[in-house]
């Protein structure tokens, strides 16, 4: 999950997570990276030197597709409760603004349809370290970030050690790298902002599954007027490599499983005193190999120093 932005229209971390694949489509089980969360965020900027909190509120309802793009029957519900931390540190390395998060993502799921009986639990997903961020300013009002994710294997449970009463687990049971690029326009309260993660994800030792690599793009278009912020979001999301291991193989024999995702939708944003609100919704149009629909997302942002 990428962070968000800050009352100075600043993002943090490329911090993600959350929407399940089942094995014979495409990833073993969760994306690395939470569809639309850096929508509304002026992503290739760092908030001025101090402790920020950023909390997503993020609730999403899809159904699984098939590689040829058709409802399958299992639908799954979530809640996604994404809290942040980034300091800025004020340093520069390399003639950029250098900051460093962590983040703790805590999840409610609900799988169903397809002959299941409904079940939902909570559980907390991969700890989530940025141990780097670098911003740029550059000419002509661009801004350009670097930074670099590490999903730990520290989530309550996985597809390997499933709770009775589940057919899912609460996180991934493998690392996480995720490097990240972003750029943004700010001119007049006008925010153009384009942020790319890479996800490569490691081999789970328990199942010996891995799960391919995927490419995540959030997208901006939002003008600020006083303490309004209004706007459009999209993303895209496109699994670059297949899967390997055990049922991967299922894939190759239908043409292939790889994921891919892409959405769109309004924003709205307030600044109330030192916090900034800013609701996204989502309209996932195009599905195939994966889980997809509409999520909801109601992001608050706020210095602590």
């Amino acid at each position: 999950m990428k962070p968000s932005k800050m009352i100075v229209q600043a993002a943090s971390a490329a911090i993600a997570c959350l929407l399940p694949h089942f094995s014979a489509n495409g990833q073993e089980l969760w994306d690395p990276h939470l569809r639309g969360v850096n929508e509304g965020l002026a992503a290739g900027v760092l908030p001025p030197k101090g402790v920020y909190g950023v909390l997503n509120n993020y609730w999403t309802w899809v159904d699984k597709y098939d590689h040829n793009g058709d409802k399958t029957g299992l639908r799954v519900r979530a809640l996604i409760e994404l809290p942040e931390v980034l300091w800025s540190t004020g340093l520069k390395v390399f003639g950029a603004d250098y900051a460093v998060a962590i983040a703790q993502p805590i999840d409610y799921t609900t799988l169903s349809g397809d002959g299941l009986p409904p079940n939902g639990r909570w559980g907390t997903f991969n700890t989530i370290l940025v141990p780097g961020q670098l911003s740029w300013a550059l000419p002509n009002n661009l801004h350009l970030k670097a930074s670099l994710a590490v999903y730990l294997p520290t989530g309550s449970s996985s597809p390997h050690r499933l709770p009775s009463g589940t057919y899912l687990g609460a996180a991934n049971g493998f690392w996480t790298l995720q490097p990240g690029l972003a750029l943004s326009w700010l001119r007049n309260g006008w925010n153009l902002s384009m942020d790319a993660t890479y996800a490569y994800n490691f081999r789970n030792p328990d199942t010996q599954y891995k799960s391919g690599q995927q490419l995540a793009i959030d997208y901006t278009v939002a003008k600020t007027i006083g303490k309004w912020t209004i706007g459009m979001g999209g993303y895209q999301e496109n699994q670059l490599s297949d899967d390997s291991g055990s049922g991967a193989a299922a894939c190759a024999q239908t043409g292939g499983c790889r994921a891919s995702n892409y959405g769109i939708g309004p924003l709205l944003g307030y600044q109330l005193g030192k916090v900034k609100l800013m609701a996204i919704y989502n309209h996932g149009f195009h599905t195939t190999s994966d889980v997809g629909g509409d999520s909801f997302n109601l992001r608050l942002s706020f210095p602590f120093q």
